[in-house]
């Protein structure tokens, strides 16, 4: 399916022709953090998935490897970011993490390396829309960057504004989930949360 594309946005601050070479680089467990996501989504039917901040279609590709037969809308800012997605029956939809999200319910709702551009209280906001989109049982997985004595993954001021996985977890339980840390490597994390 092609891209469900609205007004382009006036600045993106990746290049979707080079967004995945350069991410493979600077973040040295790029794979390995889609693996653990991919992972993470397991022991659960997912008929309906929710890709945010999508970029190039990476974690839905993971997604599809544990779920093929799962329904998956990709939201991502950056309309050129939807249209490097190689999955054909994937619906994407330009919008920003900030907006109100796609019509649920979803069975799961997984975002990489994306929640990170949110100040704590965008994301606090963001973990309880997440949590009114999913069903009952849905879960949402979030593998991202986060604020940790040891720093891999470069970041820009004022556009990179991570916070430790504990306060994360934590506002996690705040919107409703059973939250935990399940992976912590040098400055990423992979949070689950189950919507009870």
């Amino acid at each position: 399916m092609a891209p469900v594309l609205s007004a382009p946005l006036s600045q993106f601050h990746f290049d979707p022709s080079t967004y995945a070479d350069l991410i493979a680089t600077e973040v040295p467990a790029y794979d390995e953090l889609h693996e653990r996501l991919a992972a993470a989504t397991e022991g659960l039917e997912v008929h309906r998935a929710l890709d945010l901040g999508a970029g190039t279609g990476r974690t839905s590709r993971a997604l599809r490897s544990r779920h093929p037969a799962a329904a998956i809308v990709a939201v991502d800012e950056n309309p050129g970011m939807l249209e490097r997605i190689e999955l054909g029956d994937v619906e994407c939809r330009v919008g920003r993490l900030q907006d109100p999200l796609p019509d649920g319910p979803f069975d799961l709702v997984v975002s990489a390396l994306a929640v990170h551009h949110l100040d704590c209280a965008e994301k606090r906001a963001l973990f309880s829309r997440v949590h009114d989109a999913l069903r009952p049982g849905g879960r949402f997985v979030l593998a991202d960057v986060v604020t940790a004595d040891v720093k891999v993954a470069p970041l820009s001021d004022g556009y990179d504004k991570p916070d430790p996985a504990e306060d994360q977890e934590r506002w996690l339980r705040d919107a409703g989930f059973n939250a935990e840390i399940l992976w912590e490597q040098d400055d990423l994390a992979l949070l689950r949360a189950d919507r009870a």
